[in-house]
């Protein structure tokens, strides 16, 4: 069965994973490994660990935070929560930097070395294929491929509508993409074997009728005639979430309807402001899906694939930087969502999606996505992919095994980088000798706290 807890340290040697040539075929085994980054990567895991499961495959669940060494994982997720909270600006020329570049540098490179080990060491015996849904771990899974030392194949499934390169790792034998767009975007940063498989979403994210409308609406409290926008902001509440909700309510078009995630600040700053209708983590979001006529987002990850799954036309919105900017641009693209570049434009765009010709030509696009043929669907092509067994040979490019000495360097590099960025994010927080107070609190590397927040059953961001 799969587990969404956290990786336990296994004593199975590296050696046990890769398969010889002509052994028969491991029992049905897959693993999969996201990244408490957001909700996009972990839910998207989790979902495909559910259909996989139903299938009758074994499937377990890591997190690669918890495999980098010296509790990186804690820093690393710290450092892009307050980078996107407090310098989005930061984020956006590193997001911009690392697209011109085609990928990481080499700091990035010795942070993902340095979890090789780690992540072979996680793999179960019998594992026949291993599932990516962070652009990190396929690094670390395409580097391991290429040195020979993981011999069952490699897929990523590409959670986001728009790819940045670092989502394309040498040595990953397939990429799963959701349409054609983001498809063409991984070959055109040198993926090979890219396979267009729909998205993936639960399944309880699907369209409703007017009775099941007004049901959602009396078990949430909301207007029952008025009409409803639904903001979101991802897990951690990001972006100028205040700001678009006063536009959209002073705009008229629709009565704004907020999820903070996990942001009680803002939760508390929006009630202040007058936005009735505010909450912090939903449990239900299909059912709110379901109550309202528009979702406004402004990253593009899972939230816009469950709409379009329940029927509800989406709008971008005052996206924050890097991959919100690019989502936005690969819905529009696509047909999918609807780009609000001018807020000019707001109110008129929310009319038409609610009350005008556009909304049933986006439902039905964002519907047709899901509508492939029997059988398919990612858990469909990686169950497809395990049964088959690729097993291409290392090319030239493969490395040899790090000895203890290379590794400790690979690891001291990571640490002294990731201090680095992790100061510049909480610099952007304090000042004085609170910076100090904060760094020293952020690297302590003997707090045995648990490296992540409690993870939560529900969805959503």
């Amino acid at each position: 069965m799969p587990h969404a807890g956290r990786t336990l340290p296994r004593t199975v040697p590296a050696g046990a994973v890769p398969r010889p040539r002509g052994e028969a075929t491991p029992s049905g085994r897959i693993a999969i490994i996201s990244a408490s980054i957001g909700a996009g990567h972990d839910g998207a895991a989790g979902e495909l660990a559910r259909r996989l499961t139903a299938d009758g495959f074994t499937v377990d669940r890591h997190d690669l935070l918890d495999l980098l060494p010296a509790r990186l994982g804690r820093g690393v997720q710290d450092g892009y929560h307050r980078m996107l909270v407090r310098a989005p600006w930061l984020y956006q020329r590193i997001y911009a930097s690392t697209e011109r570049a085609r990928g990481g540098g080499p700091a990035a490179r010795a942070l993902l070395r340095s979890a090789e080990d780690r992540v072979l060491r996680a793999l179960a015996p019998g594992t026949g294929a291993v599932v990516s849904t962070y652009p990190g771990a396929s690094r670390v899974l395409g580097n391991l491929r290429l040195s020979g030392r993981l011999a069952v194949p490699v897929l990523t499934y590409l959670t986001d509508f728009s790819v940045h390169p670092l989502w394309v790792a040498d040595g990953v034998d397939v990429h799963l993409a959701a349409h054609a767009v983001p498809a063409a975007q991984a070959r055109a940063v040198g993926a090979r074997d890219v396979r267009v498989c729909g998205p993936v979403t639960g399944p309880r994210f699907t369209p409703c009728a007017g009775r099941e409308r007004d049901r959602a609406r009396a078990r949430f409290g909301l207007p029952p005639r008025s009409p409803l926008a639904l903001l979101v902001a991802g897990s951690w509440g990001v972006g100028p979430v205040r700001k678009v909700a006063r536009e959209v309510r002073e705009c008229g078009a629709a009565v704004p309807v907020v999820v903070c995630g996990r942001n009680e600040a803002l939760a508390e700053q929006l009630r202040a402001d007058g936005i009735e209708h505010t909450y912090g983590w939903v449990d239900d979001m299909p059912g709110l899906m379901h109550a309202a006529d528009v979702l406004v987002q402004n990253a593009g990850g899972l939230t816009s694939l469950e709409a379009f799954a329940a029927g509800l036309p989406v709008a971008s919105y005052r996206c924050i930087p890097g991959h919100g900017l690019t989502n936005a641009a690969a819905l529009d693209e696509a047909g999918a969502a609807v780009w609000i570049r001018d807020p000019a434009d707001l109110k008129a765009a929310l009319h038409d999606l609610i009350e005008g010709p556009r909304g049933p030509r986006q439902r039905a696009t964002g519907l047709a996505l899901f509508a492939g043929a029997p059988g398919g669907g990612p858990a469909a092509e990686i169950a497809r992919v395990h049964h088959s067994g690729l097993q291409p040979s290392p090319g030239p490019e493969a490395r040899r095994r790090p000895t203890p000495r290379r590794l400790g360097t690979t690891v001291a590099i990571a640490c002294a980088v990731w201090a680095c960025a992790v100061g510049i994010g909480i610099a952007t927080t304090y000042d004085g000798p609170g910076l100090a107070h904060a760094i020293g609190h952020g690297l302590d590397l003997d707090d045995h706290a648990p490296h992540h927040a409690p993870r939560t059953e529900g969805r959503h961001s």
